[in-house]
C-alpha cells in the first residue's frame, strides 16, 4: 500500500532515487517496485504509455521521462519516498536536484551497453552530493548481456569498489541456448526462481544447481575477501573458518556503503520481474536513513553569529529547515516541493526565506504521489513534501523557522548551450506569452527567455534539441498558444587572451549635476577549464582608508558582472578574473551612477586591451555502433570536426567516444540512425568551451 501517514520513525524512511542512463530501464524498474510493494495493482509498460511515474503527456508519446516524480511506497516496514528521473542528457536538472536531497540512489545499468556516457554524468552527480549507491544490471534478458562485463566496467570507468551480491543464471532471451531465467543470492547461497504467472511477485529458494556452484562459490568467496576490508568482526569469524550470519553479512555491508566504500551490485530484468525483490530489499538493508546521513550544513543568517556554520540534525524537535528543490506550476498557485532537513513544517503556519528576506506562508502541505497527492497537516525532519501558496520563493531557496535563520546550500545547475527565436503568431498572445515562459522559467532552472536587445526577438535557451522541443510542446498543448520557433542557434561564450589593465572614467553632467569617478581593474584569463567570472578587490578592504571608496564598491562590482554577462558581442564571458585596482572619489560630485559609469569604461577599455575571444560549446559524445557501421561513422564525424578519442569493442559492437561542436551536431541523431540503419545508439552531453572557428568569428564582427 502506499504511505498514509508521517508516523513511522525515521530510521525506518529511505529517500532515494532511481538513476540512469536513458533506456537503461529506470521507469520499469520503478514500476516493478511500486507492484511489488502494493502501491500499483499492475505493472505499468514504457511502451503502452501506462506508467505511473511517466504520467506526463509528452513522456507517454516520446516512452521517457522528462520529469522527476516522487512516489511513496511501504516495503517490510520502512517506508520509501522513490524519485524516479530522466536518463536523457537535456533534462539532466531534474537528476541534479533531486540528487541534492536525497539519501541514497539506485544506479540501473543495461547489461547489453553496458557503463555508458550518461551513466558516468549520473554517477558523478551522486558522487558531488555524497549519495551512497546501490546498482541493479538490468536487461539480463537481451541479446549481447553481459553482467561480469559491465561490473568490470564499473570498477573501470566510475572508479568505484563493486560489491557483487547476486549473479545471474543464464543471459539472454529466452530462444538462446542458456537464457536467464534465475538469480543466485550469495548471502543466502540459494537460486532464486521467480514465478512468471505472478509477474514475479512470488519466489522459490532452491539449491544452486551444479554447473553454477563453482561460480557461486569463487563469487562469495571474492565479496567475503572485499567486505574482510571492512570489518575486524567479520575477518575473525572468517578466520576461525566459522560461517557468518547473514545479518553479520549485512551489517558489514551497509556501513561500507553509507560510508561510500562500496557499491552493492544486483541483476535481473525488471520488464520480466526477475531480480527486482532484491533491489526492494537492498535499499532497506543497505540505503542510509536520514539518520544515518551526517548532519546537513547551514549557515548562520543575521545576528551575531551570521556567516558561522551551524549542522541541522534530522530532528523534529529542532528549529526548521527545508529546502525548496521544484517548482511545478499549478492551477491554485505553484506546488513547491521541498525536502525537510530539521524540525517539522506545519500547514497554516509562516516561515522564513532568509536568501531573499522575505516571509512566506504555509497554508497546507501535501504528500506527493505520483500524478496525484494527498494533504497532510504537518511533515517532519527527513521528509520530502509539497507545498502551495509560496510566493516570492525559487528553487534552491531555503526555507527555514522565522526565529532561527540560516541558510542551506543551494543548486546550482549547468548553463544552457542551445537558443531558439520563439514568437506568437498575433499581438494578443504577447502578454500570454511572457507570463507563460516566465512560469516555464520557474519550474526548470535550465530554461531561460530573454528578448535581444539587436533584433527585439525573444529567445529561449535551454541544455538541447530536445529539452527545447518539448517546452515549444508544452505551450502549444497546456496552454493553448500558438507560436512560431525559428532554427536553434548555439549560445557562445566570450573570453579574453591577455592580461589588461584599464582605468576608466565619469566626467558628466547629467541633470545639471556634475558627476565624478575614476575605477581602476585588471582584467586576467583564468586557468583553463574555469568557466566563473570573478571580481575582487585588489586592496585591503579592512584598512582604515581602503584604496577604494567603499560607499560604492557594490555598485562597482554589480556593473562589472553585469558588463560580464553581455561582453563585446552580446555573449556571457568566462574564465575570467577582474581585479579592482583602486579607484577615486570627489566630494559632491562622486555618487553610485558615476562609478557604474566609471566601472563600465574601466570594462570595455580592458576587455578591448586584453584581446577577446568567441568560444563555441564542445559535446561529448558517445555512439554505440555495430562493427561494420564504424567506418562510415567516423567519417561523418570527422567532417564534423570532432575529435575521436578512442574506439573500444563491447561484445558485437564499437563505442566510439568523440568532442565535436555543438554547432555540427544539431540532427545528428537521425544522420546516426541512417549511417547504421538504425542500429546505432547515440548519446551526448556537455564538455567545455573551445575557440570558435574563424568564420564563426568573423559572422559576428
Amino acid at each position: 500500500m502506499a504511505a498514509k501517514s508521517t508516523s513511522f520513525p525515521l530510521q525506518n524512511l529511505r529517500n532515494i532515487g532511481i538513476i540512469a542512463h536513458i533506456d537503461a530501464g529506470k521507469t520499469s524498474l520503478t514500476e516493478a517496485m511500486l507492484f511489488y510493494s502494493g502501491f500499483a495493482h499492475k505493472i505499468g509498460q514504457v511502451d503502452d504509455g501506462t506508467t505511473t511515474t511517466d504520467y506526463d503527456e509528452e513522456e507517454q508519446e516520446r516512452g521517457i521521462t522528462i520529469y522527476s516524480v516522487a512516489v511513496p511506497i511501504q516495503w517490510n516496514d520502512c517506508v520509501y519516498n522513490i524519485i524516479d528521473t530522466p536518463g536523457h542528457v537535456d533534462f539532466t536538472a531534474e537528476v541534479e536536484r533531486s540528487l541534492r536531497v536525497l539519501d541514497g540512489a539506485v544506479i540501473v545499468f543495461s547489461a547489453r551497453e553496458g557503463v555508458e556516457a550518461q551513466s558516468e554524468t549520473v554517477w558523478r552527480q551522486a558522487e558531488k552530493y555524497h549519495v551512497p549507491k546501490i546498482a541493479f544490471i538490468n536487461k539480463m534478458d537481451r541479446e549481447g548481456a553481459d553482467f561480469y562485463d559491465t561490473v568490470q566496467e564499473m570498477e573501470r570507468r566510475l572508479d568505484c569498489n563493486p560489491i557483487v551480491l547476486a549473479i545471474p543464471v543464464g543471459a539472454g532471451p529466452a530462444h538462446t541456448s542458456d537464457p536467464f531465467r534465475a538469480v543466485i543470492d550469495l548471502i543466502q547461497m540459494k537460486m532464486r526462481v521467480y514465478d512468471q504467472n505472478s509477474d514475479g511477485k512470488k519466489f522459490t529458494l532452491e539449491p544452486i544447481p551444479d554447473d553454477m556452484a563453482d561460480d557461486a562459490e569463487m563469487w562469495r568467496a571474492q565479496m567475503m575477501d572485499q567486505l574482510s576490508m571492512f570489518s575486524d568482526e567479520l575477518s575473525e569469524v572468517l578466520l576461525s573458518e566459522k560461517e557468518p550470519s547473514p545479518e553479520l553479512i549485512r551489517k558489514v555491508i551497509r556501513q561500507a556503503t553509507i560510508n561510500d566504500m562500496c557499491v552493492p551490485v544486483f541483476c535481473g530484468t525488471a520488464l520480466h520481474k526477475i531480480g527486482v525483490q532484491m533491489v526492494l530489499d537492498g535499499v532497506d538493508f543497505y540505503l542510509p536513513s536520514p539518520l544515518d546521513k551526517p548532519p546537513v550544513e547551514a549557515e548562520e543568517v543575521g545576528g551575531k553569529k551570521a556567516g558561522q556554520k551551524v549542522l541541522l540534525k534530522p530532528d523534529p524537535n529542532e528549529p526548521l529547515a527545508a529546502l525548496l528543490f521544484k517548482i511545478v506550476p499549478d492551477k491554485h498557485g505553484d506546488f513547491c516541493f521541498l525536502r525537510i532537513y530539521s524540525g517539522t513544517l506545519k500547514a497554516s503556519s509562516r516561515a522564513l526565506n532568509p536568501g531573499r528576506n522575505i516571509k512566506e506562508n504555509i497554508p497546507q502541505i501535501w504528500r506527493i504521489l505520483a500524478d496525484d497527492r494527498e494533504q497532510v497537516p504537518e511533515a517532519t525532519a527527513g521528509e520530502i513534501v509539497g507545498v502551495i501558496g509560496l510566493r516570492g520563493s525559487s528553487t534552491g531557496d531555503t526555507i527555514c523557522d522565522t526565529h532561527h535563520p540560516v541558510l542551506l546550500e543551494s543548486i546550482s545547475f549547468p548553463e544552457t548551450v542551445i537558443s531558439m527565436a520563439i514568437e506568437p503568431e498575433t499581438s494578443t498572445d504577447k502578454k500570454k506569452l511572457e507570463e507563460t515562459l516566465e512560469m516555464l522559467r520557474r519550474q526548470d532552472p535550465t530554461f531561460t527567455a530573454k528578448v535581444d536587445p539587436d533584433t527585439g526577438q525573444t529567445l529561449i535557451s535551454g541544455m538541447g534539441e530536445l529539452h527545447l522541443e518539448v517546452i515549444k510542446h508544452r505551450i502549444l498543448r497546456d496552454f493553448k498558444l500558438n507560436v512560431r520557433v525559428h532554427h536553434p542557434r548555439v549560445s557562445y561564450r566570450e573570453s579574453i587572451q591577455n592580461e589588461s589593465t584599464a582605468t576608466g572614467e565619469c566626467r558628466r553632467v547629467i541633470a545639471g549635476a556634475p558627476h565624478f569617478a575614476d575605477v581602476t581593474i585588471k582584467m586576467e584569463p583564468l586557468p583553463e577549464g574555469e568557466q566563473q567570472v570573478l571580481v575582487v578587490p585588489g586592496f585591503d578592504m579592512s584598512a582604515e582608508e581602503p584604496e577604494f571608496p567603499m560607499e560604492y564598491w557594490q555598485a562597482t562590482v554589480e556593473t562589472l558582472k553585469d558588463q560580464g554577462a553581455s561582453g563585446s558581442f552580446g555573449f556571457p564571458l568566462i574564465g575570467v578574473k577582474m581585479t579592482v585596482l583602486g579607484g577615486v572619489a570627489k566630494e559632491g560630485e562622486s555618487n553610485e551612477v558615476a562609478f557604474r559609469i566609471a566601472a563600465a569604461d574601466a570594462f570595455t577599455k580592458a576587455l578591448k586591451n586584453a584581446g577577446y575571444q568567441i568560444l563555441e560549446p564542445v559535446m561529448k559524445i558517445e555512439i554505440t555502433s555495430p562493427d561494420e557501421c564504424v567506418g562510415d561513422i567516423v567519417g561523418d564525424l570527422q567532417q564534423r570536426r570532432a575529435i575521436v578519442s578512442g574506439t573500444n569493442p563491447r561484445g558485437k559492437s564499437t563505442v566510439i567516444s568523440a568532442t565535436a561542436p555543438l554547432i555540427n551536431l544539431f540532427g545528428y541523431s537521425n544522420a546516426v540512425r541512417g549511417l547504421s540503419q538504425g542500429r546505432a545508439s547515440f548519446s551526448m552531453e556537455p564538455h567545455s568551451y573551445a575557440p570558435a572557428p574563424k568564420d564563426v568569428v568573423d559572422s559576428f564582427m
